[in-house]
């Protein structure tokens, strides 16, 4: 060093003392400016106890960052969080994307996070429904993407060939359950991580049970929808799904009255008169021998399960219980089912039920 060459060291001792107090006085001053820039970068940003969800867009920029974080942050941190996304250049480039925000979290981690684009995942919600529009609008409510978007591969034939299916039983792939995406996951993606949770759930065991019973993955799913439709009773419905696999074998019509409201979109049906049962779709079992060409509700894998671990027995016909209790009586002959309809009819009428 300069001062080992020019300065004895006696000389340069006797200089640190005599600014000792100033250099002292430096190493203070820079000391809480440090503390005081980190306090600074690093204070709370949220004011209240509620964790904090913010959502950003593809065209969202820095505006509506400040938008979003303004009715729930502290003004000291929120301006600490503005002069670091203009130092950093994240005010520049805006990663959409969910983003969590916890109580006690500095506006520095904050901005790191949302300017690295660090998403927290959203638990997607698939639930039961009749129709893949009606899931899709669902699916659209709880993520970026637009319902029209992911209907629209979902009705694109070449695409649904592609992955296997055609566009009457890709709604196979939807499973009823709670899934962690990323909340601005595109349509493609989306579809795609429906199938493979979808491959997972169709084991070897269920894929060898279907086999078993000489149906497909999808012809499961399908006579499983119409048991889904049928009931919510769980211990209804391997009883159920035993006795259109016995009309399946016996090559009788299934007549599921389900099947009707799917083919008229008429889905809140209370009562299904005989001039409906004429209605012409590949979907009513009534006119059409065998099973749908695909499923006609989103199945629960409840029912997937009953028709494969349905029960045996000789019933060939059901009827819903005149207590209206959600259950049903169930015959080995028409002139049993025929006293069960009646009493059923009965009960409807005395209800004014149309």
């Amino acid at each position: 060093m300069w001062f080992h060459l020019k300065m004895p060291m006696s000389k340069f001792v006797a200089l640190l003392r005599r600014y000792k107090k100033w250099l002292i006085g430096c190493a203070i001053v820079i000391m809480v400016l440090a503390v005081g820039l980190h306090l600074y970068c690093h204070a709370t940003l949220l004011e209240g106890k509620e964790v904090v969800h913010i959502y950003l867009n593809d065209d969202d920029d820095i505006d509506t960052v400040y938008a979003r974080l303004t009715p729930v942050a502290s003004p000291r941190a929120l301006s600490a969080y503005k002069t670091m996304a203009r130092l950093t250049g994240y005010d520049k480039r805006i990663r959409p994307g969910h983003y969590e925000i916890a109580p006690g979290e500095g506006a520095f981690t904050v901005l790191r996070r949302m300017k690295n684009g660090v998403q927290t995942p959203v638990q997607l919600v698939v639930s039961p429904t009749w129709t893949v529009q009606m899931e899709c609008g669902k699916l659209a409510r709880q993520l970026q993407c637009d319902s029209a978007d992911i209907a629209k591969l979902l009705t694109d034939n070449t695409w649904c060939r592609q992955h296997g299916y055609d566009t009457a039983t890709i709604a196979a792939i939807f499973l009823p359950d709670s899934y962690e995406v990323w909340w601005n996951i595109k349509p493609e993606a989306l579809i795609e991580r429906m199938i493979k949770e979808h491959d997972a759930f169709w084991n070897a065991d269920r894929r060898a049970k279907a086999q078993t019973l000489n149906l497909s993955p999808e012809q499961v799913t399908t006579l499983a929808s119409i048991v889904d439709g049928e009931t919510t009773n769980t211990a209804e419905k391997p009883i159920i799904a035993g006795l259109y696999y016995n009309r399946l074998q016996k090559d009788m019509l299934l007549q599921a009255d389900p099947t009707v409201k799917f083919a008229l979109r008429q889905f809140a049906l209370r009562r299904i008169y005989n001039a409906m049962l004429r209605t012409e779709s590949p979907y009513n079992t009534y006119v059409t021998k065998g099973l749908p060409p695909g499923p006609i509700r989103i199945t629960t894998k409840d029912g997937i399960d009953a028709v494969l671990n349905m029960q045996r027995h000789h019933y060939l016909y059901m009827c819903a219980k005149e207590d209206f209790s959600g259950t049903h009586n169930f015959a080995a002959t028409y002139a049993e089912h025929q006293a069960n309809a009646a009493r059923y009819v009965k009960a409807l009428n005395e209800r004014k039920i149309r």
